[in-house]
């Protein structure tokens, strides 16, 4: 009987991950494609643009294997492009920026959320796994070993709320 519920918990917990690791996939393309349609929005200058656009584009386009690193230089270039308060505030008093800006905050809030879920599901579904008797009656199955999704997914401090323009 306590087999039996493992096994079930242990379904429950995979299910979990894969529902988070598709709610993170999600809001990692919401924010590559909401750098990606800023940077080619004209609101910023050529070499933010570029920048922006080079680092979505790659994290858009990137394998398993380098998604995370691709994740994380599109954090990098989102921090080193909306480094400054002063560009903030004058991207939000260009027509249409106040809207991207709404859009980008939005999307570069929730990705840290999602990957924090996904996390915690990876992490719950290991605890149940490394107890002795799911190793030893093979539980799991042939399900892979989940793995933690790790990225830089820090905000650029003028898309926070403590550094937002007033």
């Amino acid at each position: 009987m306590y087999l039996s519920w493992t096994a079930g918990r242990l379904d429950r917990l995979h299910a979990r991950i894969d529902a988070a690791r598709a709610a993170l996939d999600a809001q990692l393309v919401r924010r590559a494609s909401v750098a990606m349609e800023l940077a080619t929005s004209s609101l910023l200058d050529p070499a933010a643009s570029l920048l922006l656009l080079d680092a979505a584009h790659a994290a858009r386009q990137a394998d398993d294997e380098q998604r995370e690193v691709a994740e994380s230089q599109l954090s990098l270039a989102l921090r080193a492009v909306f480094e400054e308060p002063e560009q903030m505030a004058a991207l939000v008093a260009e027509p249409g920026g106040e809207d991207a800006v709404r859009e980008l905050t939005a999307a570069v809030r929730r990705v840290p959320m999602a990957r924090r879920f996904h996390n915690d599901a990876v992490r719950a579904a290991r605890a149940v796994r490394e107890h002795r008797l799911v190793r030893y009656f093979r539980l799991a199955g042939k399900a892979p070993f989940p793995l933690a999704f790790e990225m830089d997914d820090a905000p650029p401090p003028a898309l926070t709320p403590e550094g937002a323009p007033a």
